[in-house]
């Protein structure tokens, strides 16, 4: 059977948004789940039991990606059309600079102390999009406020490469 792509805000029957509320999250995905999970279907026809067995996954999935913060962001994203994948997005120079001097840096420190550099680089860029995230409004955030965690997320991801190159 063929299972098209879905929205997992809807799935969720929550607004479309880049943070989710926790607390509203696990009661969504346990109500899903009673209604949906394959061992209630045990002594239904094998379409019937498939259809159940996509849907507990598509459910896992989605929970999956909205409890962790960066991939609901990236999912949000996606769904909105601001980011693709494979997009080449350019980071502004400025910040590339900041991640040069942060790299000749790094190759002096202890991996301690660039963990700290790049935690705390981290923690700035989220302070810089709080805002937005914190009062997003489908009807009232402006294109400049998305392009802004477009950034926001192009430039933690930059630095998650960093943080695992140094895990190495």
């Amino acid at each position: 059977m063929l299972h098209l792509q879905m929205n997992y805000f809807d799935l969720f029957g929550i607004p479309m948004a880049p943070v989710i509320d926790k607390t509203m999250l696990a009661k969504k995905y346990f109500e899903l789940q009673r209604a949906s999970h394959p061992d209630f279907f045990s002594n239904e026809n094998e379409a019937t039991k498939e259809d159940a067995l996509q849907a507990s996954a598509d459910i896992n999935k989605a929970f999956k990606i909205f409890q962790h913060p960066d991939r609901t962001l990236e999912y949000f994203l996606r769904e909105k059309g601001i980011i693709a994948t494979d997009e080449k997005y350019e980071l502004p120079p400025a910040f590339l600079m900041e991640m040069m001097e942060l790299n000749e840096g790094l190759m002096e420190d202890s991996p301690a102390d660039s963990e700290a550099k790049i935690s705390s680089l981290a923690a700035s860029l989220s302070a810089e999009v709080k805002p937005i995230l914190d009062s997003y409004d489908a009807d009232k955030t402006t294109a400049a406020e998305l392009a802004a965690l477009k950034a926001y997320y192009y430039k933690k991801k930059y630095l998650k490469r960093i943080l695992e190159r140094l895990a190495d």
